[in-house]
């Protein structure tokens, strides 16, 4: 199109394109389906961005949207407050573990992380520990596009070109056991990585350390699930040093792993703070937000300083059109769509996990309705830079003709389509994936680049 090549800048744009670059064109959506310009009806792989949970064009969603417009657009929050916010807000805290009752609204996942690092600092500055700021992140995490939390990103490339607080954040080793050293069981794996976290906090010293943020299972990083009982074990060492943790379930809450927040009921945990956005609204308002733990609110209120003023809020915190469409987004996925997507989230596990008889998969892996096929030169070297760097894009290029849309991150491929999709779906979209890889094969194999 080319009114988007002459003025549209996109996102995650390269030097040698940016705003002279064009995309595929997305006319509409339907269920589980898109159509692209050309007319070809397309599986939503990805859900949109593991957003759109329940499925396009829900004539419920776009009636109250329309609904609560013609009611109120819009309300200042500096000053004032609607309904719907107050009513979410409560709806949200009953699903959320532990003591976490107060839900602070943003306008996404960036958004959502960012207050709650401002949180920390402010927490941390009311209550005397003005040094206690330092933040530990991951190798392979994704956080957010904002300044402190594109800081905390740890995948491959995000930050080669970027700038970022960097005197603020800790990275540690990934939780991703695929590529754990050699010879090493996934236990001795999880115990290493404790240890590292243990010994960091003894080495900078938890009297300077605020926050560990951690995605449960690490989406954009290539779906990494990790060892059995690792998150309650670095729960435990944020608890004995009073570091605060937070659960970023931007892609894990609202159905994504069959539950609105997976941290407890998928992993055993009661963070202090619970990041979402995406599937809250399945894609079809900006929101986001924080649920924060009620203990960390009293310490401020008893604190001695009540007037300190936690000065973080944006234009459209608490919108009421997003927060309606949040209320009967929620309804949805209570009225039966966790429960099918915890229904057929074995078979989609299962059907997905047959691709790993393809030569070019190293190994697929996923938990709830997200999935990774993790493409690798070979098997025991599990190393993709020895691959075509583009393998993902090749293979999402084929599924395109097939009928499929791929998220193809370098040398993955990620699955997490609308959680109302059925098994018959999912034997296409697996279908689809299958021939899409092997036809990249051939051409690997033709061009000399990958012998298999």
């Amino acid at each position: 199109m080319e009114l988007a090549r002459r003025h549209l800048v996109q996102p995650w744009p390269t030097a040698g394109e940016i705003g002279a670059e064009t995309r595929s064109l997305i006319g509409e959506g339907e269920g589980i389906y898109i159509t692209d310009s050309d007319g070809k009806r397309l599986i939503d792989g990805p859900a949109g961005m593991w957003c759109v949970n329940v499925g396009h064009r829900r004539e419920e969603l776009a009636r109250v949207m329309y609904e609560q417009a013609m009611q109120l657009s819009y309300n200042t929050p500096w000053y004032t407050m609607n309904e719907a916010s107050a009513v979410l807000a409560g709806r949200i805290a009953g699903h959320a573990p532990g003591d976490l009752n107060q839900v602070f609204f943003t306008t996404g996942g960036s958004s959502a992380v960012e207050s709650a690092l401002r949180f920390m600092q402010f927490y941390n500055n009311v209550r005397g520990r003005p040094e206690k700021k330092l933040i530990l992140s991951r190798g392979g995490a994704y956080h957010g596009s904002t300044y402190l939390s594109a800081s905390l990103n740890g995948r491959p490339r995000d930050r080669d070109w970027m700038d970022g607080a960097d005197d603020l954040v800790i990275k540690l080793s990934s939780p991703d056991p695929f590529r754990r050293p050699a010879g090493m069981s996934i236990a001795a794996f999880a115990d290493s990585l404790v240890a590292e976290f243990e010994e960091t906090v003894k080495r900078v010293g938890a009297e300077k350390i605020g926050a560990f943020v951690g995605e449960p299972v690490q989406a954009s990083g290539g779906v990494i699930v990790p060892p059995e009982n690792y998150l309650p074990r670095i729960r435990k060492i944020c608890r004995d040093n009073d570091i605060l943790y937070v659960s970023d379930e931007v892609v894990t809450g609202f159905g994504r792993l069959g539950h609105v927040f997976a941290s407890e009921e998928a992993f055993g945990i009661e963070p202090d703070i619970i990041t979402f956005a995406k599937g809250v609204t399945s894609g079809y308002f900006p929101l986001g937000g924080m649920v924060v733990s009620e203990r960390l609110l009293e310490e401020l209120r008893r604190s001695n300083h009540p007037t300190a003023m936690y000065a973080h809020g944006l234009t459209y915190s608490s919108h009421p059109v997003g927060c309606a469409v949040a209320l009967k987004n929620l309804d949805l996925l209570e009225g039966g769509i966790l429960a099918h997507a915890r229904a057929v989230t074995p078979y989609f596990q299962a059907r997905l996990k047959t691709l790993e008889e393809l030569p070019l998969v190293g190994e697929v892996r996923g938990l709830g309705l997200m999935a990774c096929v993790d493409c690798v030169a070979d098997r025991e070297s599990r190393n993709p830079l020895e691959l075509d760097r583009n393998v993902g894009m090749r293979i999402d290029a084929h599924c395109h003709e097939l009928g499929l849309l791929v998220r193809p991150l370098i040398n993955m491929c990620v699955m997490s389509p609308p959680l109302t999709i059925t098994k018959e779906q999912i034997d296409d979209m697996v279908s689809i994936l299958r021939e899409g890889i092997s036809r990249t094969m051939d051409e690997l194999r033709k061009e000399g680049v990958w012998r298999g």
